[in-house]
């Protein structure tokens, strides 16, 4: 034994708003893994916290939920699409979605789905923006449009209501496809709108689920949940193929039974919801400054000068999202205070003040 520790190489006071993936790991979820250590157990997901998971997700998703926990988001939306679609076939999302935009191509790489993207106005499918990419079924010289996935919320901070999510699976079903969602930030929607997670998913007709929990203090733990078995094709053995199956799944799964065996997936969502609310609120009222939407999950967007952007991210890092009009991209944390939204304010506040003299 060493007596040697690790030293910190980072300052844990410092904030920003870049990605509620910056966030650390929540302490209940680490006093989950310290618990879930010690002896040994069975490997690849033979042990009792991946069992006990599965009791959690019915729970949350219905009788008919099968779980299979993996490392990451984007290697749930892979194993998800891969185990929907056949080589030749399609996954119709919008122009803007993260499984189109930034996963380096994985879906269609190492999946195998060509994904099929429509521009939308908001980040969100309709049944209409569906029929655009909708068609050459049985062509042969054209991918076959099988799976419909939309993202919850979205890449533009706007969320999917039951409603909404419903008549667009209604509509996939009726054309013969299936649905995949996209919740890598579920909790942030469910938390938005005050439903559980089966409004969103099962109750709406969802078929496949990429749930996350990175985003909403897990240290890297996120699953596939299948909602329809008839959608999916062997996901055990692609989860495999595509290297998403952990050895020491208890660790994997005793983070998701920390975030969802009680409301601590609710608490820290609606935290992070809550101080966007509050972060577009105070920038709202800062001259020269401008909120280009109401938040509606833990998301902010609004055009700042681009000097004002450059100071401030010295401090705060924070996405510029639109260079052509100086939009930026400010996201909300499990863990983001009320200090660090009002000292974020008043330091655009002084910033814009000093810049007008």
């Amino acid at each position: 034994m060493t007596d040697s520790v690790l030293s910190r190489l980072h300052d844990p006071a410092r904030k920003g708003f870049a990605s509620d993936n910056h966030a650390g790991v929540h302490p209940e979820v680490l006093q989950a893994l310290a618990t879930a250590n010690g002896g040994h157990v069975g490997a690849y997901g033979a042990d009792p916290y991946t069992e006990a998971l599965q009791d959690v997700v019915r729970r949350h998703f219905g009788e008919q939920a099968e779980c299979y926990p993996l490392f990451n988001g984007t290697g749930a939306n892979v194993v998800a699409l891969a185990a929907m679609t056949d080589r030749w076939d399609a996954a119709i999302c919008t122009a803007t979605a993260h499984a189109h935009v930034d996963e380096c191509g994985a879906p269609e790489k190492v999946a195998g789905v060509k994904m099929l993207a429509v521009p939308t106005p908001d980040g969100k499918l309709t049944p209409e923006l569906i029929d655009r990419e909708a068609h050459g079924f049985g062509f042969e010289h054209h991918a076959q449009p099988r799976v419909v996935t939309v993202t919850q919320s979205t890449e533009l901070g706007t969320v999917y209501t039951p409603e909404e999510l419903q008549a667009v699976c209604e509509h996939a079903h009726g054309l013969g496809l299936t649905v995949h969602l996209d919740g890598a930030r579920l909790a942030n929607a469910a938390a938005a709108l005050d439903v559980p997670l089966r409004a969103l998913t099962t109750d709406a007709g969802v078929d496949v689920v990429s749930w996350g929990g990175t985003k909403n203090g897990l240290m890297g733990a996120e699953a596939v949940v299948v909602l329809t078995p008839d959608a999916v094709r062997q996901p055990r053995f692609v989860r495999k193929l595509s290297t998403q199956l952990a050895s020491k799944m208890r660790f994997v799964s005793a983070q998701l039974l920390a975030l969802h065996t009680g409301d601590l997936w609710l608490e820290a969502a609606r935290r992070a919801n809550a101080m966007a609310g509050r972060l577009a609120a105070g920038i709202a009222e800062v001259p020269g400054a401008r909120v280009t939407q109401t938040p509606q999950a833990n998301a902010v967007f609004a055009v700042l000068p681009a000097g004002t952007t450059a100071r401030l991210q010295e401090r705060w890092p924070f996405y510029v999202w639109d260079p052509a009009v100086g939009e930026v991209r400010l996201m909300c944390s499990w863990d983001t205070t009320e200090e660090d939204v009002d000292g974020f304010v008043a330091a655009l506040r002084e910033d814009l003040v000093a810049a007008a003299r």
